[in-house]
């Protein structure tokens, strides 16, 4: 596999990215062109970073400050297209977003997954990643559905 390259996202990448939320059920995909409106416009400190391989945007994650806090930040979306997952492409990613962070003298990351068994293979992720599960709130997204927090400090 050639190497993957990791930029910022542009309005090029949209479409494919559409796809990428559409197979990996994400969220509608309708709602990305809004999502990505005030970074594309410079208006935010949030960032969306693309994954290419092969030219073709394949991989996605959103990192946005924590309101009131110094130097938090929380992942909001990562996904990879199915096809290419479990080739490092997630790891890529969040390590790109980890080197950006650590550029601007941030401190830590955090991320929200769900407790459930479907969740499983993505909490794992993040703890090969050097994430530590911080908290878990139970029944958060629905009864018997934990929302799990991770934390990296950076």
């Amino acid at each position: 596999m050639t190497k993957p390259m990791i930029k910022p996202t542009t309005n090029a990448d949209v479409s494919a990215l559409q796809d990428v939320v559409d197979q990996t059920g994400l969220f509608p995909s309708e709602m990305l062109p809004d999502m990505l409106a005030p970074v594309l416009a410079a208006e935010t400190e949030a960032f969306w970073l693309t994954c290419h391989l092969n030219g073709e945007a394949v991989g996605l994650c959103y990192t946005v400050p924590e309101e009131m806090a110094d130097g938090t930040w929380n992942m909001l979306a990562l996904a990879v297209r199915p096809d290419l997952q479990g080739k490092r492409l997630g790891t890529e990613l969040v390590t790109a977003v980890e080197q950006h962070l650590r550029s601007k003298h941030q401190r830590i990351l955090i991320v929200d997954t769900s407790g459930t068994d479907d969740f499983l293979l993505t909490r794992k992720f993040y703890a090969q990643n050097g994430y530590n599960e911080e908290a878990r709130i139970r029944d958060f997204w629905a009864a018997g559905d934990d929302k799990v927090i991770f934390r990296k400090a950076l």
